[in-house]
């Protein structure tokens, strides 16, 4: 039989034990707080795939993102919309990044089951290699839709030299293609060229560079430090964020993260720091445009 002093030294650890456990537990509760994207510390994986003109955003923030959470692993890829799409409904990956809604790209019922997340804006420029830029700063609608649907083939027929025009052209997976395709050529199809056909925008702009006569299209971001090629106004308006959130240029849309139902852990917090105000100083400085500054429509 213990002694009393016995049983209150059994008292004493037996009670502290308990204490350590509340402890523990409450720091264990915590910790699932923050994995879903409030304050502290967050640990996990976040796998994102889609969007080539959202990518360089992305890699932006999970740089920075990574900053203030080392213990998150991030991969980001590239692919087109229709894939990330495709991915984040099958489960390949948490985040599916896209330039347009996920229903246009897949069907009814697996576009349901994805949550939306609008990070930002994107404005979208026909580009053109430097040596046409030179004597073609625009073009009218009209004949932007007949050179990338292959009726304008030599740019003499839109006040250039006599070269012949080269598409390099997107991937039908494209969402940056499927948001030209509606604001730009008026929902006609483009023509392809299988040669020069890239989702890359980098290399998109390289072949347009390095290609005498070659015109293709590309999001705002990647036009930041591309000297080597030329931009070109729609009916004499520029493609700038200015004249994108007065909606007086016509190609833009938003950029969407989805996530297969709500999310949770790393990638909640994740997609809240892109959302939030600390970040969003860094959009407009990389070219995109902040989705509350778009005037609304009349």
């Amino acid at each position: 039989m213990q002694t009393t002093s016995g049983l209150w030294k059994t008292m004493k650890r037996v009670g502290l034990a308990a204490m350590t456990g509340v402890i523990l537990f409450g720091l264990v509760g915590c910790g699932g707080e923050t994995a879903s994207g409030g304050a502290g510390k967050v640990s996990g994986t976040v796998t994102a795939a889609g969007s080539s003109a959202l990518l360089p955003l992305v890699k932006d923030a999970a740089a920075e993102f990574k900053k203030t959470h080392p213990d998150v692993s991030i991969t980001l890829n590239g692919g087109g919309s229709g894939l990330g799409l495709k991915q984040v409904s099958d489960g390949t990956v948490m985040i599916g990044n896209s330039d347009v809604a996920a229903e246009t790209k897949l069907p009814a019922d697996k576009a349901k089951s994805l949550v939306d997340h609008k990070v930002a804006v994107v404005t979208v420029a026909p580009v053109v290699n430097k040596a046409i830029g030179d004597t073609v700063p625009g073009l009218t609608r009209d004949q932007l839709i007949g050179i990338f649907t292959g009726n304008i083939t030599n740019w003499k027929e839109v006040g250039g030299p006599d070269k012949t025009i080269v598409l390099v052209t997107r991937p039908a997976s494209s969402g940056t293609r499927a948001l030209f395709r509606e604001f730009a050529l008026n929902n006609q199809e483009e023509a392809s060229n299988k040669s020069l056909e890239t989702d890359d925008s980098g290399t998109l702009l390289h072949s347009i560079a390095s290609t005498e006569g070659a015109i293709g299209y590309v999001a705002l971001p990647y036009l930041k430090n591309a000297n080597n090629v030329t931009a070109l106004a729609i009916d004499g308006v520029a493609p700038t964020l200015e004249n994108t959130y007065n909606r007086s240029y016509p190609v833009w849309g938003y950029e969407h993260m989805y996530t297969k139902g709500e999310a949770d852990g790393a990638v909640k917090a994740f997609l809240t720091f892109i959302m939030s105000d600390e970040f969003g100083k860094h959009i407009e400085d990389m070219g995109y445009g902040v989705a509350s500054k778009i005037k609304e429509a009349k």
